[in-house]
C-alpha cells in the first residue's frame, strides 16, 4: 500500500470517529427532546433520505472535479450540521442538522473511490477491509470518547444533554477536513467529460444502475443488506437499555466492543480468508452469521447471553462491507468509481432509511418484548437476502489472484 493509501485510510479513520461518537447517543438524544420511537427513528431516517439523494451527485462530481475538492464539501457540511446538532434547542433545529448532514455526507463513498484510484487490482479487497478497520477503530475509540464527552459535560452548561457527543463529533471531523486540504493529493487521473445537461448530476443513474451488467445485482444486495443491518442498530439501543434494563455507560462499552472485534476481522481476519476463500464465498459467510445472530439475540433476555451472541455477530459481520464494495469495485471501470461507488453509498443510505422507519413502527413502547421484533424480522430478512445472493452469484463474482 502506498502513501496516498495511508493518508485517507487516516482520514477515513478520523471521519469515522466523528460518526461513531454519535452512534450510541442519537437514540437518546431523540428521547432528550421527548420524541416517541417512531419520531426518534425518523431522526435517523432524515439523514439517510438526504443521503441517498447527495451521494451520487457528489460521487459523480468527484469523478467530473476531483476527489479532493468534494471531500473537503462533504466533511465541512459534517463540521457544521454537528455544531449545530449539539447546540440545538427544539428538535425541529436537531431534525435540521441532521438533513444538513445527510445532504453533504458522501464523504465515504468519496474516500471509496480514491481507494480505488490509488490501489491495484488484486489489491482491492485488502484496501476496503484496511479501510473497514480504520471505520472500526473508530468504533473503538468513538463510543469512548463519546462516554468520556457526557461525563466532562456534567461540569459545563450543557449538563447531561447528550448534545456535548455531538459537539466533539464536529470538533473531530474539523481535523479531517485540515488533513484532507493540506495532506492529500489529487488522485484523480482521469476527469469523466463535462455533461451537457448542468442538472445531469447522476439522479438518473439511481435507476439506471440496477439495470447495469453485474453492477445492478449487487446494489440491490446492498441495499438489502443495509436494511436490514439499520433494523438491527435502531432495535438494538432501546433492546439493550429498556429490555436489558442496561445503561448508557453499558450501551457505549458494547459499541467499543463491536469495534475491538471488527478491527481484528478486519485486519487479521480477512486478508487470511481471501487466501483460502473467494471474495462471493467470503460475503456468504457473513450474511449467514448475521442472520442468525440477529435471530439469537432476542431469545433469552440476559444481557450475559446477549453478549456472547454480539461476539459472534461482531466478527463475520465486519466483512459483509468490504466485500460488497470490493466486489462493486472490481466489476466498474476505473473511470466510473467515484460513480457507482457512490451509487452504492447512496443505496446503503437509503436502505438505512427504512431499517429504522420499520423498527420503529413494530416496536411498542407499552409492550418491552416487542422490541426483540425488529431483530427477529431482521434475521429471517438477512436469510433472504443470503439466499438471493446465492442464486445471482454467477453475475457478479470475480476471481482475483
Amino acid at each position: 500500500m502506498n502513501r496516498k493509501f495511508w493518508i485517507i485510510a487516516l482520514i477515513s479513520f478520523i471521519n469515522s470517529l466523528s460518526f461513531t461518537i454519535l452512534i450510541p447517543v442519537l437514540y437518546q438524544y431523540g428521547r432528550q427532546f421527548k420524541l416517541d420511537d417512531f419520531q426518534t427513528s425518523l431522526l435517523f431516517a432524515i439523514y439517510a433520505i438526504a443521503q441517498f439523494f447527495a451521494t451520487p451527485i457528489i460521487g459523480k462530481l468527484s469523478d467530473r472535479f476531483g476527489r479532493k475538492p468534494l471531500l473537503i464539501i462533504s466533511l465541512a457540511g459534517t463540521v457544521i450540521s454537528n455544531l449545530m446538532a449539539g447546540t440545538a434547542a427544539s428538535a425541529s433545529v436537531l431534525f435540521f442538522a441532521r438533513f444538513l448532514d445527510g445532504i453533504t455526507g458522501g464523504n465515504a463513498s468519496v474516500a471509496q473511490a480514491v481507494i480505488s484510484d490509488v490501489t491495484t487490482p488484486e489489491n482491492r479487497a485488502k484496501a476496503f477491509g484496511i479501510n473497514g478497520a480504520a471505520f472500526g477503530l473508530g468504533f473503538i475509540l468513538g463510543p469512548a470518547i463519546s462516554l468520556l464527552a457526557q461525563k466532562v459535560a456534567l461540569n459545563t452548561p450543557l449538563g447531561k444533554s447528550f448534545g456535548a457527543s455531538f459537539l466533539v463529533s464536529g470538533a473531530i471531523a474539523a481535523i479531517a477536513l485540515v488533513l484532507t486540504i493540506f495532506l492529500l493529493p489529487e488522485t484523480l487521473k482521469t476527469k469523466a467529460k463535462k455533461a451537457q445537461n448542468i442538472f445531469d448530476l447522476g439522479l438518473e443513474k439511481l435507476i439506471t444502475g440496477l439495470f447495469m451488467p453485474k453492477i445492478g445485482i449487487l446494489l440491490i444486495i446492498n441495499f438489502l443488506t443495509g436494511m436490514t443491518f439499520t433494523l438491527f442498530t435502531f432495535a438494538f439501543q432501546p433492546y439493550f437499555l429498556i429490555v436489558l434494563k442496561q445503561n448508557s455507560d453499558a450501551l457505549a462499552l458494547m459499541f467499543l466492543l463491536f469495534g475491538v472485534l471488527g478491527v481484528i476481522m478486519q485486519t487479521l481476519g480477512i486478508s487470511q480468508m481471501t487466501k483460502r476463500l473467494q471474495l462471493v464465498q467470503i460475503l456468504f459467510l457473513g450474511l449467514l452469521i448475521r442472520s442468525l445472530s440477529f435471530v439469537l439475540m432476542p431469545i433469552w433476555e440476559d444481557v450475559y447471553y446477549f453478549v456472547a451472541v454480539c461476539v459472534l455477530f461482531s466478527l463475520l459481520n465486519s466483512v459483509v462491507q468490504p466485500m460488497i464494495s470490493a466486489l462493486i469495485s472490481l466489476n466498474t471501470s476505473p473511470e466510473e468509481q467515484g460513480t457507482i461507488l457512490g451509487l452504492n453509498s447512496s443505496y446503503l443510505s437509503i436502505s438505512n432509511a427504512f431499517g429504522p422507519i420499520i423498527a420503529g413502527l413494530v416496536v411498542n413502547q407499552n409492550n418491552h418484548s416487542s422490541y426483540g421484533y425488529p431483530l427477529y424480522l431482521a434475521g429471517i430478512c438477512t436469510f433472504l437476502v443470503l439466499i438471493f445472493a446465492i442464486i445471482k452469484r454467477k453475475s457478479y463474482a470475480v476471481k482475483v489472484t
